[in-house]
């Protein structure tokens, strides 16, 4: 009987230890995703901004960059660089995050807008 005295508890001591592991896993998936999240607001910014530079780009090519930096404040990012060459905008942003335990982080996306090249027969 002393045998199976020795295992009370075991059970709930197991039951902690999943716990913890699924605690653990379903954070680092959390944090996946909010990385994944980031990523695409940056890019989908960054592409937005490019548009709106090339849109000026021809018309008015030194509001261009300003216009570009609006469109990535609405959205949430930071116009970090802009060059317009000719009719095509370059346009880099950035975005900076939080991951708990591994503190800020900054993500960079480009984006590259202009006219369609038609090549004539």
């Amino acid at each position: 009987m002393s045998a199976r005295r020795s295992d009370r508890g075991s059970a709930t001591l197991w039951a902690v230890a999943l716990m913890g592991l699924l605690m653990a896993v379903a954070t680092a998936l959390a944090m996946v995703g909010s990385v994944r999240v980031a990523r695409h607001r940056l890019n989908d910014a960054a592409d937005l901004s490019a548009l709106a530079a090339a849109k000026l780009a021809i018309i008015d090519p030194k509001s261009a960059c300003a216009h570009a930096a609006a469109i990535a404040e609405e959205n949430g990012v930071e116009l970090s660089n802009c060059t317009i060459t000719g009719e095509v905008a370059d346009v880099w942003t950035t975005v900076k995050f939080s991951l708990p335990g591994l503190g800020t982080r900054t993500l960079t996306g480009r984006s590259r807008a202009g006219p369609a090249r038609q090549e004539h027969p």
